[in-house]
């Protein structure tokens, strides 16, 4: 049942009601990590509101990243991932752990010449030529994060070879990183960045830089992403 307050008493709207009380109740447990809802017609029933409303307070939770709506399958509570913060790899490898598939949407694939600031971290010259890779990563169909790296041209296989992982690339030319180290800080998505991961402006998200070298000290990667804050949480083992 969704516990309701008297709508006489209340000046919240019944949409704001009902999405604080499905709110506690996920984060009671009460709907656990991946169960779907309850159908927008067995909502109406549960609380007396009519289905625009349902459908109202259901987008608030979206929008907060507490729910996903899946086409055709209906509406679940949201997942947590949890990351490693001292493990390096790839977005493809952490999908696949989690049994999901993952995807990209390519939003630039091209060679060009660093800026200084590139060429100062991957120690190498202005002159020379990088990989520049832009993209949205997707797990199981869902837009999970924004991620653009840049990559010493010679590292890599051509770019229109380059699949999901971009580690799996490096691999095949024998430049996996091994060693690296990243920088992780809260911030709010742009206009930009809400609309390429479907979620609402000002949304939190985690910035993350990320540079990576080899055994011999020969830089790989700097990467620049921002992973949805309401899906993720880097963990650190402490003693």
């Amino acid at each position: 049942m969704i516990d309701l307050p008297s709508r006489k008493d209340s000046n919240t709207p019944l949409y704001l009601q009902i999405a604080k009380s499905l709110r506690r109740q996920i984060d009671d447990g009460e709907f656990a990590t991946g169960e779907a809802l309850p159908s927008e017609r067995d909502l109406c029933e549960m609380t007396g509101a009519s289905r625009v409303t349902i459908r109202k307070a259901v987008d608030q939770l979206i929008g907060e990243g507490l729910l996903l709506r899946r086409q055709g399958s209906g509406t679940f509570v949201s997942e947590r991932i949890e990351m490693p913060a001292t493990y390096l790899g790839g977005f493809t490898d952490d999908a696949l752990a989690r049994g999901q598939e993952p995807g990209s949407i390519w939003l630039v694939r091209s060679y060009a010449h660093p800026t200084r600031e590139e060429a100062a971290t991957l120690k190498i010259s202005i002159a020379s030529s990088v990989a520049r890779l832009g993209r949205v990563r997707l797990s199981g169909g869902e837009p999970l994060a924004i991620e653009h790296a840049i990559i010493p041209e010679p590292l890599l296989p051509p770019i229109r070879e380059i699949g999901d992982s971009l580690y799996k690339a490096l691999e095949s030319k024998g430049n996996r990183p091994k060693l690296g180290r990243q920088k992780v800080r809260a911030s709010l998505a742009s206009p930009t960045e809400a609309g390429l991961l479907s979620i609402q402006e000002n949304s939190e998200v985690l910035r993350i830089e990320r540079v990576t070298w080899l055994d011999d000290g020969t830089m790989i990667e700097f990467t620049r992403s921002a992973y949805r804050g309401d899906r993720y949480e880097f963990v650190t083992d402490i003693r």
